[in-house]
Formats: C-alpha cells, structure tokens, sequence
C-alpha cells in the first residue's frame, strides 16, 4: 500500500539520525540547555535574519498551540481564527480547555481577512454589552492553510496591522511552513515572517524531523516567563537535545528548504496530472497537500493500492480527498499514482 494520506507517515531524514546516533553518549544538560539547543537556536536566528527573537523548541503541534496561545490569553480572553482553523477542528478542544473561547469567522478557501478580524473585533468593542462578553486577543492564522492555500506578503501585512490598530496578537502556524514558502504562489521568504506577527513557530514534524516544532517569539511582552508556560502544559521535554540536534541539522545547508521543495514539486506533478485528466480540485492549492473531487467508482479502484485522507462527500457520487506529499515521497510513488488516474 502506498500512502498519500499525510506529511509524517515516514521517520526522519538521514542526516537527523545520523546526527542523533553520533551524539547518543554524550552526556548533555537537560530541558533543552545543551549545547545543539543553542546551536539550532542560532541557526534559526541566522536563517531568520533576526538576532532578538526568542527560540523555544517543543515536541508537537497541538501541544505548541496549546502552550503558545495559553500564555498569552487572559481567563476572559478569546482567539479569532476560521472555522477550519486546526484549533477549531483537530485538536479536541485543546484551547477550550484551558478556558478559552475560539471565535470563529467562515472561509472557503482556509484564509482570514483583516476585514473579518476587524468586523469580529468592531463588533465587540461597539457593543453596550462588550464586558459580558469574551475578549478577542489573539489572531491565530496556519501558514499554509488546512486547505492549502498561502497567504501574499500584504495579506498579512493587513492582517497584522488590524491586530496591531485592536491591540491584538498575531500568531501564526507552520507547521508545514516550509512547504508553504517554497510554493511558486507565494511572495515571502522566511525572513519576512518575523516582521510580520508577534510569534510563529516553524515546524518539523511535518518536515523531515522525527518531531519538533521550533517556536519564534518576536513579541517582547510575550517572552517573559514562557519556559514556565512551556514546563506547565507537559511540554518540556527532559531530553531536550533531541529536538535541538534535529533542528540545527534542518537549519543548516539549507536542508529544510531542500525538503520543502522535493515535496512541493511532487505535488506539482500530481496536480499537473489531475488537472490533464480533467478533475476538478477543490481548493487551489500550490503547496504539498491537493485537494481533488473524485467518483466514487474511481476512487473505490485507488484506494486498491492508495490510502488518502477523506476531506467530504460532495454528493452521493463524488468525494474530495486531499493527496498529500512529503519530504520523503518518492517520484516512483507519484509516478504510480498519476498512471492510476
């Protein structure tokens, strides 16, 4: 069976585990004070082009909403993001469990504007009944979507202007960042995402790390005291040299855009195909997840030799599937796919 159902059915790149096998009996503080913390921390510093953020590497993307969003809220604040927004959808009421309201806004295609974040935000503060009411606070954007799409340079100079004009923060999601920045829609470079939001994080898991995500904070307010956030919610990990080995390893050479670019370019070819074989896509994706609407009949005969991740039915005939690629798929996989089409 070959799977195209998500970006981390696979272990990790070689050279993480290389690194990982030439360091197991080297005695290293914990809690991520080691040396290769300090290293990948500058790493990402350097490829950020920024000396003043803050580097706090933490183990998964639930667990790095979690801890980022529940720093920064009071109890009687609230988080604005999508109704498809991963908080919202597939993280089981993380945030509403630690007290915390999710406002939702709809959207097509997986993006916020700053016109919705403005209208949630007027709506409240207008309102004669505003203190009985949650506080919007912080923006929560993922970079790509859950649909794929990217937002340009000046959507998110708009989105991160509304937050700033309402006293907002702005945090956004990269989990599959890589993918997102390499994709040929996009106009940002990973150096422009600092000056663009109050905290991000870069993701691993879904990148070539076995797990790991990287998180960025750029926000002076929201630096203090965030190794206890961190410590609190069960996410400092003991070991914590395995995530900094694996993050230094990402940064340098250039290897976490190397990867990035191998899985957008197979995706490429995948929608290249779909669209010649004249499928409809359900959202336009440029980056390493496609979304396509499939018969039933058809997809029934793929899913011989193929698992995928069912998005919806569209009607009793036709279901969208998202196929998705990754730093490790091989263009011998793609190759079979495509000639089952």
């Amino acid at each position: 069976m070959i799977r195209f159902d998500c970006d981390y059915l696979e272990g990790a790149h070689p050279k993480i585990l290389k690194r990982l096998v030439e360091s197991n009996f080297e005695q290293t503080p914990g809690y991520s004070n080691d040396e290769y913390t300090k290293y990948a921390s500058a790493a990402i510093k350097r490829v950020c082009k920024r000396e003043d953020i803050d580097i706090h590497i933490l183990v998964g993307g639930t667990q790095t909403n979690l801890t980022v969003i529940s720093s920064i809220l009071k109890p009687y604040q609230a988080v604005i993001c999508v109704d498809k927004g991963h908080i919202n959808v597939h993280e089981t009421g993380a945030i509403e469990s630690c007290g915390h309201k999710i406002l939702t806004v709809e959207s097509e295609d997986g993006k916020i504007t700053a016109e919705q974040i403005q209208k949630v935000t007027k709506s409240h503060n207008d309102s004669d009944m505003a203190i009985h009411m949650v506080m919007p606070k912080v923006v929560f954007i993922a970079l790509p979507t859950e649909c794929g799409t990217n937002y340009t340079k000046k959507e998110l100079e708009d989105i991160y202007k509304v937050c700033k004009e309402n006293d907002m923060y702005l945090y956004i999601d990269g989990a599959r960042l890589g993918y997102s920045l390499v994709a040929q829609d996009t106009d940002l470079k990973i150096e422009d995402i600092p000056n663009l939001c109050d905290v991000f994080y870069i993701g691993g898991t879904k990148q070539g790390a076995l797990f790991g995500e990287a998180v960025v904070i750029v926000n002076d307010v929201l630096k203090k005291d965030f190794r206890y956030h961190i410590k609190q919610k069960g996410a400092m990990l003991a070991k914590g040299r395995l995530l900094g080995i694996q993050f230094e390893t990402l940064m340098n050479n250039d290897l976490y855009f190397t990867l990035s670019r191998h899985a957008v370019n197979l995706a490429m070819k995948i929608r290249e195909a779909l669209i010649a074989k004249g499928y409809k896509l359900l959202y336009d994706s440029y980056t390493n997840q496609q979304f396509v609407i499939i018969p039933n009949n058809k997809l029934k005969e793929l899913n011989k030799e193929f698992t995928f991740f069912k998005v919806k039915d569209i009607d009793e005939n036709n279901t969208a599937i998202r196929i998705c690629t990754s730093w490790a798929t091989t263009e011998e996989n793609v190759d079979k796919l495509i000639a089952k089409l």
